[in-house]
């Protein structure tokens, strides 16, 4: 049950993004669902591979590395979803922020 209330919590965090962050289009809520889904489902799988792949840049930069990795990925699955774009880099990055702060603060209740 935690799972989906995280899901639903970054989908609304997706949603709000486009009014934050110019760069990041998002047409609906099924999108950023869906999008959540797959972001959620490539954090579990993919990004400890990358973390570990990583692990001496992100030792060096004290973690921040961990961030653009988040990036590349929110990136990566706008590609996949329609009605989910983000035109650069720097809007994925900031994206990025903005998710990992929402899940931070839910985490913390």
């Amino acid at each position: 049950m935690k799972i989906i209330i995280r899901i639903l919590i970054i989908a609304l965090t997706i949603m709000a993004l486009p009014h934050i962050v110019s760069g990041i289009v998002v047409s609906g809520f099924y999108p950023a669902l869906i999008a959540a889904v797959i972001f959620a489902i490539l954090n579990l799988t993919i990004k400890p591979i990358l973390k570990l792949i990583t692990l001496p840049i992100n030792i060096l930069t004290l973690g921040l590395f961990g961030l653009v990795i988040n990036s590349l990925l929110l990136w990566f699955v706008a590609t996949f979803v329609n009605g989910f774009t983000i035109a650069s880099f720097s809007a994925a990055f900031l994206g990025a922020l903005i998710i990992a702060i929402v899940n931070w603060l839910v985490h913390l209740i």
